[in-house]
């Protein structure tokens, strides 16, 4: 069966998603890079935990790319994504290009679900006006 324009997008979404999540965020902080522990040193974390937030990281992209498992992963990174924005609130990050990121990078990973995913269309349905209201 041929998949919709619809689906491919969410497709398309979903890995430029992994490959950010990827490359970007979990490859330096388990390659063990300078600039992760620097980072990490400056938002008030300790030594060490760049590993296993990148573990977590991969573990997540993993569960979000498996259809069975895609909604979990998705619950599970805003989870990752809630800490990640309150950690640059405390530190006292510019709004819109440090603790706004986490929304964005979740508005980006859910609109790849939802348009790759037709039970989770059903679920939340987009809706143009009140004519489409459910009585």
């Amino acid at each position: 069966m041929k998949a919709s324009p619809t689906v491919w997008t969410g497709r398309v979404l979903t890995g430029l998603f992994a490959l950010f999540m990827l490359g970007a965020s979990a490859l330096p902080k388990l390659a063990g890079m300078p600039v992760a522990e620097e980072i990490m040193a400056q938002l008030g974390w300790p030594a060490g935990y760049a590993f296993a937030i990148g573990l977590v990281e991969v573990t997540l992209v993993i569960l979000y790319l498996i259809p069975r498992t895609s909604v979990l992963g998705a619950v599970l990174f805003m989870g990752l994504f809630g800490g990640a924005m309150a950690t640059q609130m405390r530190a006292g990050s510019p709004l819109f290009s440090h603790q706004l990121f986490s929304i964005y990078l979740g508005l980006f990973m859910w609109g790849g679900l939802w348009l790759r995913d037709p039970a989770l269309r059903a679920v939340f349905p987009f809706r143009r006006g009140p004519a489409e209201a459910v009585s």
